[in-house]
């Protein structure tokens, strides 16, 4: 598929410079599953090990269960899928590596992930798995070790209602920069009851199922610009250059919004996601993960818009592209796992269900050269994001993996929450923003 192979390019080169890293999310799930092997029929890999994927993404949780069983039907070796809650990743890997049956296979979300967890990373250099990568921009490396490597890229931006927009006097080619976006937005928001809306934005909800869209996603907009300035790809102490930009295009998600900014801090990713396919809202922030909880509007009416805040030159801005979805097999597991792990992850990528759970029944524009043909990913919001491209738009990089920590992250969200509540200030959020970088950087880097 032309859209694939043109986002690979692009994250190639984003990632060689450097500057790619990630983030996303959605509902939580923490749910668990080991698939049976009694009475398992097919071919055999010959491995006597099992796996145990501790999954990142709550919204595939389901495609992983359903894929776990289908192998071990095939080749009877158990695999077990545990699904962490959103934003309990972290915790739950630690608690699971201090087990005597810890994860064979689990994930890092770029660089200062790996920071963390290199010391359980098996090299996968010689794998198979390695040599069907597409380039090796989508590997993290420690020399010449390849102790992850990424299984997805993925788009965020502004997804929007084709149908409703139009209704409302609008298509996507008026919306180039912020000033149109918020000419369109105040628009809407005036007009709701005449267009039968509740609001121009989705509620942008800061309950921990919701937040990270703003805390991880809208905050990476002012780094990469103030990266981009500066010309650095990390920094120890954010100065803060774009976070009026960053007020502006907040401000205007609560206040042309379905709700009161007031009740946002008990507002899910649910609640944002039913308004939007029920007709509420016509903007929604999300990402091309998204694109099966959203289909029922029908893909004639999805569309995506870059997040736009007001930068110098935004015009020529495209979608926020990236991953923070690497894959790492747990060297201190028995070398029975390790291969059983490695087996499984190679018929993922290569095998006719593999390739097919991941490409349409996830969704995924993956960085593996058998994703072709059929096994392409392709709905509406991956061809925006192609477009987008194709018309010449520098995509946004994904720098969420130089964030210091997820407290820092964390203190962003509680900032962001009293200010929408008007319990707090926006110099709350520059102090988190800034005063938090550089006091979790100095804690993270000793």
């Amino acid at each position: 598929m032309k859209a694939k192979r043109i986002l690979a390019l692009t994250i190639a080169s984003a990632m060689a410079a450097g500057l790619l890293a990630g983030c996303s999310g959605s509902s939580s799930s923490g749910s668990t599953s080991t698939s049976d092997t009694s009475g398992a029929t097919g071919e055999t890999t010959g491995a006597s090990g099992q796996v145990y994927y501790l999954n990142f993404k709550p919204e595939q949780d389901e495609d992983w269960q359903n894929l776990a069983a289908i192998y071990t039907e095939q080749t009877g070796v158990p695999v077990t899928v545990v699904t962490a809650a959103q934003g309990q990743y972290e915790t739950q890997l630690m608690s699971e590596m201090a087990k005597s049956d810890a994860p064979t296979l689990f994930q890092v979300n770029g660089p200062v992930g790996l920071a963390n967890w290199k010391d359980y990373c098996y090299d996968l250099s010689g794998t198979e798995l390695y040599s069907h990568l597409t380039s090796d921009s989508f590997a993290l490396k420690d020399g010449d070790s390849v102790p992850a490597i990424a299984y997805v890229i993925e788009t965020y931006g502004i997804i929007y209602n084709k149908a409703l927009l139009e209704k409302a006097g609008y298509t996507a080619e008026d919306i180039t920069n912020f000033e149109t976006l918020k000419q369109v937005a105040d628009d809407i928001q005036a007009r709701k009851d005449e267009l039968g809306v509740k609001g121009a934005f989705t509620s942008a909800g800061m309950d921990s199922s919701s937040d990270w869209r703003f805390k991880t996603h809208l905050a990476n907009l002012p780094i990469y610009y103030e990266y981009k300035a500066d010309g650095i790809s990390s920094t120890d102490a954010i100065k803060g250059t774009y976070l009026d930009n960053y007020k502006q295009i907040f401000d205007l998600y609560i206040t042309d919004s379905t709700c009161e900014p007031t009740l946002l801090a008990s507002k899910t990713a649910n609640d944002a996601t039913a308004e939007f396919v029920n007709g509420e809202a016509v903007f929604y922030q999300n990402g091309t993960w998204e694109y099966n909880n959203i289909s029922s509007l029908g893909d004639e009416n999805l569309g995506m818009l870059p997040i736009y805040i007001g930068v110098e030159g935004e015009e020529n801005q495209g979608l926020c592209t990236g991953s923070e979805n690497f894959w790492c097999v747990n060297k201190n597991s028995s070398e029975e796992d390790i291969q059983a792990t490695i087996d499984f992850l190679t018929w993922v990528i290569t095998s006719d269900e593999g390739r097919k759970a991941m490409s349409q029944d996830m969704g995924f524009v993956t960085p593996f050269d058998t994703f072709t043909g059929e096994y392409a990913a392709s709905n509406p919001l991956l061809e925006d994001a192609e477009a987008y491209i194709a018309a010449g738009k520098t995509p946004v990089d994904w720098c969420f993996s130089t964030m210091p920590s997820e407290n820092w992250k964390n203190g962003v969200g509680s900032a962001l929450t009293a200010y929408a509540a008007g319990t707090g200030t926006w110099d709350g959020v520059v102090s988190a923003f800034v005063d938090g970088w550089a006091t979790e950087y100095q804690l993270s880097n000793g």
